[in-house]
């Protein structure tokens, strides 16, 4: 949306070029910095995140990309994870035996799926939770793409009234459930790669723009 300004956060993790261009097609303007300042104050977040939990979490670590996210959630202002930018949300990740701690804003752990193929290359379909805007009136056919060998196999956040539980997407490979996508207030977050899903993925953008 015209005028929206989002900034995708530079922590040396995640497509930046085509999540800039992705998100450029929405209408934002879109700035591609590890500047504190400027990420804390934009209209919207992005962060995204490919390779190794540990990596990534250093990386964040090291441009205070917690803080960042910390502070803008504070004041409602929205965050939106990809990928192991949505892994490194949850409490701590288990990868080679190996736990790191994460950013902490859900409970849970990111452990290796449990399916006979692994990494789950390719695309899939999903299990939209009720209430879910990014999804609301998609096709059940829609599928987007994925690229991941760990995954958050277990929802442990318990919301009681008169709160608003998390909206929860599952999706499955391998006859291996996941956490595929989570909308929680100025929260969101997906498994899956919008900026490489077609016109289903430039959809989801679009509406977490529409929503800033």
């Amino acid at each position: 949306m015209a005028g929206l300004k989002v900034v995708v956060l530079d922590y040396g993790s995640g497509n930046l070029a085509s999540a800039e261009r992705a998100l450029r097609r929405t209408g934002a303007e879109v700035e591609v910095t590890s500047d504190f300042e400027t990420a804390l104050n934009a209209d919207g977040l992005v962060v995204p995140g490919v390779g190794a939990y540990a990596a990534c979490m250093a990386g964040l670590k090291a441009v205070r990309g917690e803080r960042i996210i910390g502070r803008r959630l504070a004041g409602a202002r929205p965050v939106l994870g990809i990928c192991v930018g949505m892994q490194i949300l949850f409490e701590a990740g288990v990868e080679h035996g190996e736990r790191t701690e994460g950013v902490g804003e859900w409970p849970g752990t990111v452990e290796k799926l449990q399916a006979p193929i692994v990494p789950h290359m390719g695309w899939n379909t999903l299990l939209p939770g009720e209430g879910s805007t990014l999804f609301a009136g998609l096709d059940p056919e829609t599928r987007f793409y994925f690229v991941h060998s760990y995954a958050v196999r277990r929802w442990e956040l318990e919301v009681s009234r008169p709160f608003t539980p998390p909206v929860v997407t599952w999706a499955e490979h391998g006859g291996d459930r996941f956490v595929a996508a989570v909308e929680n207030g100025p929260l969101s977050a997906t498994q899956f790669h919008p900026e490489k899903s077609g016109d289903a993925g430039a959809e989801v953008l679009r509406r977490w723009v529409d929503s800033l």
